[in-house]
């Protein structure tokens, strides 16, 4: 009797976990990365990827420190917005957070991380958790979106000037298992350096953005370029024939 029982119990353990798998197969794994800061357009084109009615949207500013200033102004942005605008702080007291960050971050429709200090957000994210927690979100299909270090942050890693002095090497959570260049026209010194990562190998071929470009993925896969105007593009660079190759992703859509 007990061998029967422990081959049911297998049974039952090995028909939940494929239920389970069957359960998160259907579900899209979306991320969105644009190469600046946020703004209507973006925020816009977030909702729509929620394909919801006024969705909750939460800001995640730990790369500015939870800054008033980039708090109070992500507010502001949000206010005719048909969404429900939230904050998720990191640097805070327990006596202040009625929920767990997981509890919060994972009833979102969408999380949106700003910019700022790649290096030190991801240290904090790690020392918190909130990398295992943006996974839970990332596998169960909330839009994970974000610019500059808001954008960096979901690949394998990228340059990034969280040091004084010099652009340095940051290592990400790794979403997306490319390396990743914000700012990519708007800073003179990322694209060179950029090359230059590559070409070493010290950085994987990964995917470059204007500051007013944004790529969305699906289940880890490039599936288009969206950008605010006609002169902002994103870019696949990789090594060919030891050169490097910039392949210029078109923009399929202008977002207003």
């Amino acid at each position: 009797m007990k061998k029967i029982g422990f081959v049911i119990l297998l049974s039952v353990v090995s028909l939940t976990s494929h239920a389970q798998l069957n359960a998160s197969a259907g579900v899209t794994r979306t991320i969105f990365a644009y190469g600046g800061s946020v703004n209507k357009e973006f925020l816009r084109f977030i909702i729509r990827l929620t394909k919801k009615n006024n969705p909750r949207i939460c800001f995640l500013p730990t790369g500015s420190g939870d800054s008033p200033e980039t708090i109070v102004a992500w507010y502001t942005l949000c206010e005719d917005l048909p969404m429900r605008a939230f904050v998720q702080k990191m640097f805070i007291a327990s006596y202040t957070e009625p929920k767990t960050f997981e509890e919060n971050l994972l009833g979102m429709d969408a999380i949106v991380v700003g910019g700022g200090n790649t290096l030190n957000m991801m240290a904090i994210w790690k020392a918190q958790g909130i990398d295992t927690v943006l996974k839970k979100a990332f596998n169960k299909g909330i839009i994970l979106a974000g610019g500059s270090a808001g954008s960096l942050c979901w690949f394998q890693g990228g340059t990034t000037d969280s040091r004084p002095r010099s652009l340095s090497i940051v290592k990400c959570m790794g979403f997306i298992q490319t390396s990743h260049c914000p700012h990519y026209h708007s800073e003179p010194l990322r694209k060179p350096l950029y090359f230059d990562n590559i070409l070493s190998g010290r950085l994987s071929p990964g995917y470059a953005i204007d500051d007013k470009a944004g790529i969305v993925f699906e289940n880890e896969r490039y599936v288009k370029t969206v950008a605010i105007d006609d002169k902002s593009n994103a870019y696949y660079v990789s090594v060919v024939n030891g050169m490097i190759n910039e392949k210029l992703l078109p923009v399929t859509e202008i977002i207003k």
